[in-house]
Formats: C-alpha cells, structure tokens, sequence
C-alpha cells in the first residue's frame, strides 16, 4: 500500500512533539533568575563549601556570587555559578500553591495522555500492513493530537504570561522577606522544547485529519466498470485470469 504523504507527515511530527512536550515537563528549566549573593563573616557556610571546590582563593568570587534559580512544573533547583554546588527540590510554598501553576500542570498531562492515545489510534489507522487504512481511526487519533497541542499551547502561554508573578507573594501582605535577593526572571530552555512540540503536534494532528478524505481512483481503460482503486495491470491481470481459468 502507497501510504499518503499526510499519514507519514502524521506519524513522524506527533510522537516528536510528544518527546519534546514530555522533556519540557520534566525539566526545571521553565524559567530562569540570577541574583548576587553577598558573602558576610568568614564563617560563611557557602565560603566554607567553596573552599573545599578550591575557589576559596578567589577574593571576588568569595565576596560576591552569582546565584542561579530555576523553576519547573514539578521541580525546583539552585546553584551557584562556576561551582558544584547545586540542589533541587519539589516545587513547594507559593510557588506550588499558584493556580496558574496548578493549571499548566493539569493541562500538561492532559495535553500527554491525550497525545499519545491519538498516536495509537493513528497507527492503527494507517495499517501500512494492509491495502485499505482505517481512515476514520487515523482521522480520530489525528484530532486528539491537535487537541492536545491546543491544550499544551495554552498551558505554555498561561506560564509565560505569568512567568514573573508566580509565587510571588503579594508585598502589601508584609511577608515578602527584604533581605532575600531580587530575582530577575526570565523565560528558561524548557519553555522553548513546550513551544516546539507543541506546535508538531499541531502540524502532526492536523495532516492526520486529512485521512478523513478518500482518494480519488481513476477508472480503468480497459475495464470502465470497475473503480479504480486498484492497478490498471491487476484489474487486467485478473480478468484475464477469469477468463481462461477452467473448473474439473
């Protein structure tokens, strides 16, 4: 069977899209901020640690250093640049607490399952084992995966709109801490693997939807009656089989 060029298309974007969405889950890296640390009193804990990494004859570096936060869906992480020292953790407080948080999330393993249920469904759809694909099933999975491209894109802009306000606690409620360095936050490398394959779920699902529609078949010269979907060689072929073939 000639598979459609849309049911590869179909077959190859969508279960790249799936890969990108689901490494983009799974990352911390949805957005980025960098503060300065100062380092007071030489019995610093974090001079103590970086000492032990042999930077602690770096004068600069002791007196000031680059801190780097990261946050994702699920998980959060720390660490301070040109060292070791590095940790993550489940998102937690305000931050996980954040209903714009919790939305992206939910749309997120929606937008999954429903993806790769649709990529199932378009794989028994094409049957590229057989002469005849099951159109309407390929067409079925197709729409899911749009589905849930349209449902990933929108968590990814619910995340990006409100990238700078999530957990971040409100100052007129007097608990916002002074001496915590201001982070200046910024959209990270995860968001960008959501957007990609979000957007190959879209293309993938949407040239899946072209199953719906039949191929034309042309009819045969030599065999005006019978629809072509078949070659104009067999359909010959075959009649002229029927016609000298003799039962005993």
């Amino acid at each position: 069977m000639h598979t459609p060029a849309s049911m590869v298309m179909g077959i190859v974007f969508a279960p790249l899209g799936l890969v990108l969405v689901f490494t983009a889950a799974i990352t911390p890296q949805w957005r980025e901020g960098r503060a300065r640390l100062g380092m007071v009193g030489p019995g610093s804990i974090l001079r103590a640690g970086l000492k032990g990494q042999g930077m602690g004859s770096r004068s600069k570096s002791a007196e000031s250093l680059l801190l780097l936060r990261s946050d994702g869906l699920w998980e959060s992480c720390l660490q301070v640049e040109h060292s070791e020292l590095k940790q993550c953790w489940p998102v937690a407080g305000p931050y996980q607490r954040d209903p714009r948080l919790r939305l992206a999330q939910g749309l997120v393993l929606t937008s999954l399952f429903l993806c790769g249920t649709g990529i199932v469904l378009a794989c028994i759809g094409v049957r590229c084992w057989t002469d005849i694909p099951l159109r309407g099933v390929a067409a079925t999975g197709g729409a899911l995966v749009v589905i849930s491209g349209v449902l990933s894109l929108t968590a990814l802009g619910v995340y990006t709109h409100n990238l700078e306000r999530l957990g971040i606690v409100d100052p007129s409620h007097g608990i916002n801490n002074p001496r915590f360095p201001h982070l200046s936050l910024q959209p990270a490398g995860s968001l960008y693997f959501g957007w990609l394959g979000s957007c190959l779920q879209v293309l993938g699902g949407s040239a899946l939807l072209f199953s719906f529609k039949s191929p034309r078949c042309p009819t045969c010269p030599s065999c005006p009656d019978v629809p072509a979907c078949r070659s104009c060689q067999e359909i010959t072929h075959k009649a002229d089989v029927d016609m000298y073939e003799v039962s005993c």
